[in-house]
Parts: C-alpha cells; sequence; structure tokens
C-alpha cells in the first residue's frame, strides 16, 4: 500500500468518526488531516527531545591522568581523532579537559582566540611563519578544571539547553560520584539529526 492509499484510508476514518459523533462540528477532513499531521511532528519532537544521554552518549571514552605528558595526550588525541579528553584523577575521578584549542597554545599558536575557530588558527599558521614546538609539561599544567558535566539521565533537550548556555562544543557525563561514563558532542548530536533521513533498510 502506497502512502496515497494511506492517506484516503486514513481520511475515510476520520470522516466515518464525524459520521459516529451525529453531532455538528466545524472542521473538515482536510483540517483533521492535518492537525494529525501536525500533532504526529509534534509527538516526533517531544519523543527525541525526551531521549535521554544514556542512549545518545559516546562511550567508552579516553581519558588521560594529571601526570600525563602534554606529549603523550597530543599523540593519544590524535591517533583517535579526538578534539577533547578528559581529565581524571587516581581515582578516575573527573578533575578536567583538556582541548584541542589547549593544545595549539601549548604547541605555540599565538593566533588561536576562544573567538576564532581551529580552521581560522590552522589558515593563519600557513600563512604565517609560526615555529612549532613539542608541548612540555603535563596535562595539570593546561587542563580546564571548571568542567561542565551532566548525568545519564539528562534528556536530549536539557544537554541542547547545557551547550548553548555554556557556549561548549561537548558535554562530559558522570555518574553520581563524578566517573566519566560517556560523552555527547555536537557532532553526535549533528548525526542523530541527519539519521532521521537515513534511508529504510530494504525488506
Amino acid at each position: 500500500m502506497d502512502k496515497q492509499d494511506a492517506d484516503h484510508l486514513e481520511a475515510n476514518d476520520f470522516l466515518m468518526a464525524l459520521q459516529e459523533m451525529g453531532t455538528y462540528v466545524d472542521v473538515s477532513v482536510d483540517d483533521l488531516m492535518a492537525i494529525h499531521l501536525k500533532a504526529e511532528k509534534y509527538a516526533r519532537i517531544r519523543k527525541k527531545e525526551g531521549r535521554q544521554v544514556e542512549s545518545l552518549m559516546t562511550q567508552p571514552v579516553i581519558t588521560v591522568h594529571t601526570d600525563t605528558t602534554l606529549s603523550d595526550a597530543a599523540h593519544l588525541m590524535v591517533s583517535s581523532k579526538i578534539s577533547g579528553l578528559p581529565v581524571v584523577d587516581d581515582n578516575d575521578k573527573l578533575v578536567g579537559i583538556i582541548t584541542e584549542a589547549d593544545f595549539l597554545r601549548a604547541l605555540g599558536v599565538p593566533s588561536h582566540h576562544t573567538s576564532h575557530s581551529v580552521w581560522q588558527t590552522l589558515e593563519n599558521m600557513f600563512h604565517k611563519s609560526v615555529k612549532i614546538r613539542e608541548p612540555v609539561g603535563v596535562v595539570a599544567d593546561l587542563m580546564v578544571a571548571n568542567v561542565v558535566t551532566i548525568t545519564p539521565q539528562h534528556t536530549l533537550q536539557q544537554v541542547l539547553g547545557v551547550m548553548k548556555q555554556n557556549q561548549i562544543k561537548r558535554v562530559i557525563v558522570c555518574d553520581e560520584e563524578k566517573h566519566v561514563v560517556g560523552m555527547i558532542t555536537r557532532s553526535d548530536l549533528v548525526k542523530m539529526f541527519f539519521d532521521h533521513f537515513k534511508k529504510p533498510e530494504a525488506e
């Protein structure tokens, strides 16, 4: 059965329902169909926004310790193709985060500002003679200690609010004891949006 046939049957169902009511209702079948479609749309939005972080987050998460060398952390970030590393203590509890922006500053890139994208910074590097140096020190020297976190029970709508309010690209998911259990990134949210347009698998 194609969509046109299905819509026709659904319209007929609405017509029969109106006739069964036996009272005058100042609304057409087309109006009811339009209301129904809009209601379905909002139901889908509500369902998507109500999804919990636990079903969306990336896990397991690669982490580093406060005493990990910046050189090792940089190599780990490059080899794993990630842009941020949660930092944990000896009890594996979250104490900070170190990102690609922190590494750019450690590498001696003077033009990277918070208002610049990484691409703008890289473009400046290629247009100017920048002397790159091996990062010296440990993660604790560069990490940001004030980390925004969420719990696995947060909803997608809450995550979007947190990311917008704090102007961040990623949120670390922690349990009640501050152990890192996952991460939500802007890329995860974009992927989830485009999953809506995936072609259904052939039966």
